[in-house]
């Protein structure tokens, strides 16, 4: 063999491993990021299982709060249905937006706050929010790095010939935006 032939071989062949490399990357990223949003399904899963328990307990005190009630039903019923990590991020982000309108409108009923059943789902379920939001940031970092890889040069060539697109984050939607830019009421 000759001197020009050894350096193509090495040549290609160090493309080869170069190329295999990125690939291996924009795999484990992904697979990072699906790992991620799978810790945050455990949280959800917890979530949804105290939701029934927390209405059920409300129901006996907020008779009137008819409406505001069937409407958590039905976000965390939507939430347990959504199939791809993008139906659950915005199914979630409407349950989060339900259950902020029944925590309002609990304030209303200073006997129910005072209740101990009602008191320890309240515990439970902040901290089910808290290990939540923990999660959703970790995913988000996890998709960060993912749609970094994938619109970054040199691996976005290969991203794009291997179909790996850029992933949404979990993100507070529009809608309630507004809402955190406002300054909170704090009543005495």
């Amino acid at each position: 063999m000759t001197t020009t032939i050894i350096i193509i071989i090495a040549i290609v062949a160090i493309i080869v491993f170069w190329v295999i490399g990125i690939y291996n990357n924009l795999v484990r990223l992904r697979n990072n990021r699906e790992n991620a949003f799978a810790n945050i399904d455990v949280q959800l899963k917890q979530r949804h299982d105290l939701i029934p328990q927390l209405v059920a307990t409300v129901k006996g005190y907020a008779t009137h709060e008819k409406t505001l009630l069937e409407n958590v039903t039905a976000a965390r019923s939507a939430a347990i249905n959504a199939n791809s990590i993008n139906d659950k991020i915005n199914a979630e982000n409407l349950l989060s937006s339900a259950l902020a309108g029944l925590k309002v409108s609990l304030e209303a009923y200073p006997d129910l706050k005072a209740n101990q059943n009602f008191m320890q789902l309240q515990d439970e379920i902040s901290d089910i929010e808290n290990k939540l939001a923990a999660s959703r940031r970790f995913f988000n970092s996890a998709t960060k790095e993912l749609n970094n890889a994938v619109q970054t040069f040199p691996s976005n060539v290969l991203a794009g010939m291997f179909g790996f697109k850029k992933e949404p984050m979990f993100e507070v939607p529009a809608t309630q935006r507004e809402a955190l830019d406002k300054a909170p009421e704090i009543n005495f």
